[in-house]
């Protein structure tokens, strides 16, 4: 089967990354296509997709200082256990199924990013729902209103942004409820400002506590 073509979006995406970013981003992007010809590309969430048969393949986000890769199922990474949300397997540092990712080596080896893109097409075609995606359907909690200088300055800052839709709804509350509950507005456009600098770099609220 021929090639899809390329999204020019996404090769915008790449020609605006950092430079140590865009041989990870190409790299990535060619090995979809090497082993899913039929993978669709897409932008969503401010981040390059690849859709395969209408479903999430895998997508690809460039930060400050490091890139993500992640997958629809997260037991593409962990050897068959759902990772909790979709976007972030345990035990790896930061936004993404392969932890950041800085340069070439820090990926696994071709074989084993091949195997996760197979099990991930496999997973697609069997019609099987993520572990993450059925819990959450069955006890939705809605989330509290963002604060209006919350939205303002994610709206200012597309990492940010992107950072915080990568998130599950539980590390997204976690920044809602930390900064909802500043009393004074010096504390409260302090943390904003917080946010939206781990936001941009990928982290979650409890960054600094994930590896203890």
């Amino acid at each position: 089967m021929s090639k899809t073509a390329d999204d020019p979006r996404i090769d915008a995406y790449i020609a605006a990354a950092a430079p140590f970013a865009q041989p990870i981003l190409r790299d990535w992007r060619a090995l979809v296509h090497r082993c899913c010809p039929e993978a669709e590309e897409d932008i969503k969430w401010r981040m390059p997709h690849f859709i395969f048969r209408g479903k999430i393949l895998s997508r690809m986000a460039a930060f400050k200082a490091h890139c993500s890769i992640g997958f629809w199922f997260g037991e593409v990474v962990n050897g068959g256990e759902d990772s909790k949300n979709g976007s972030g397997s345990a035990g790896r540092d930061g936004m993404g199924d392969l932890g950041k990712l800085r340069s070439a080596p820090d990926l696994p080896p071709q074989a084993e990013q091949e195997a996760m893109l197979t099990r991930a097409m496999a997973l697609i075609e069997s019609g099987s729902t993520p572990a993450w995606l059925l819990a959450r359907s069955k006890a939705p909690k809605p989330l509290p209103e963002m604060p209006a200088e919350f939205a303002t300055a994610l709206q200012a800052n597309a990492a940010a942004q992107a950072g915080y839709a990568g998130l599950a709804p539980g590390q997204q509350r976690e920044y809602l409820d930390w900064i909802i509950e500043a009393k004074r507005t010096e504390t409260r456009a302090r943390r904003v400002a917080q946010a939206i600098e781990w936001l941009s770099e990928g982290k979650t609220r409890n960054w600094k506590y994930a590896n203890c």
